[in-house]
């Protein structure tokens, strides 16, 4: 579904991704995980187009996504739950949610919020509440709710559990759990190595901008650089 080839990206005079691969098939959930700084959300954002590539290209579903603008990467199926949740604060959770669905145009998208709220049985109740006085585990409920409002192809995590309590943290891998068992197709980058792994079918090792290992996330738990330098045992 995704292909990465040889994926350059970077800030002003500094290149943090230096020609890395990648692939993501249809319905797999793939993990990247490594140290802060690797460069993977950095990779997550040049798929999304909020940040230029500077060389190699990225398809999706066969066709030439490299450097579209972020409105048009949505419109062609993918979409991404930001990093620190960036709901928009002064919006009721109602208007959030809306707001995901902004770049459809069919009639299914009242179907799609009471399935939102039905999956997330706390933003029925805060439906009307402002999204800044959510507690951190509800915002990104409300984010990963507003990314699958808009019905994509492939969703992208950005360290969804970034900031949360352990027993929320363990909520939000239950969530992602839960999408991946309904068949979508997910690319998750998540600090907590050991969530990610056991969540991922597949898996990519990141280190100072390239890509250093791969397998399965079973392989990836019991490889020995993994374990020693980021499972924590």
């Amino acid at each position: 579904m995704l292909e990465i080839r040889g994926l350059r990206t970077g800030y002003g005079p500094i290149e943090v991704v230096h020609g890395i691969d990648l692939d993501v098939r249809e319905g797999e959930c793939v993990a990247l995980i490594g140290a802060n700084g690797a460069g993977k959300s950095s990779t997550l954002k040049t798929v999304c187009g909020l940040l230029p590539a500077r060389g190699g290209s990225i398809r999706f579903n066969g066709e030439d996504i490299t450097n579209l603008r972020g409105h048009a990467v949505v419109k062609a199926g993918i979409t991404m739950c930001p990093e620190g949740r960036q709901v928009f604060p002064g919006m009721t959770v109602m208007q959030n949610l809306r707001l995901g669905a902004y770049a459809r145009s069919d009639a299914e998208q009242a179907e799609d919020l009471e399935r939102m709220m039905d999956m997330f049985p706390i933003l029925r109740e805060r439906a009307g509440q402002s999204a800044g006085t959510l507690s951190g585990g509800e915002q990104e409920m409300l984010a990963i709710a507003r990314a699958l409002m808009s019905r994509p192809r492939l969703c992208i995590f950005d360290e969804p559990s970034l900031g949360l309590a352990p027993k929320i943290v363990a909520e939000v891998g239950e969530t992602i759990a839960r999408i991946k068992a309904m068949g979508m197709t997910i690319l998750l980058v998540e600090q907590n190595s050991l969530m990610a792994l056991r969540l991922a079918d597949r898996a990519y090792l990141f280190e100072a901008g390239e890509i250093v290992l791969e397998g399965t996330g079973e392989e990836l738990q019991t490889h020995p650089e993994v374990v020693k330098a980021y499972l924590g045992h």
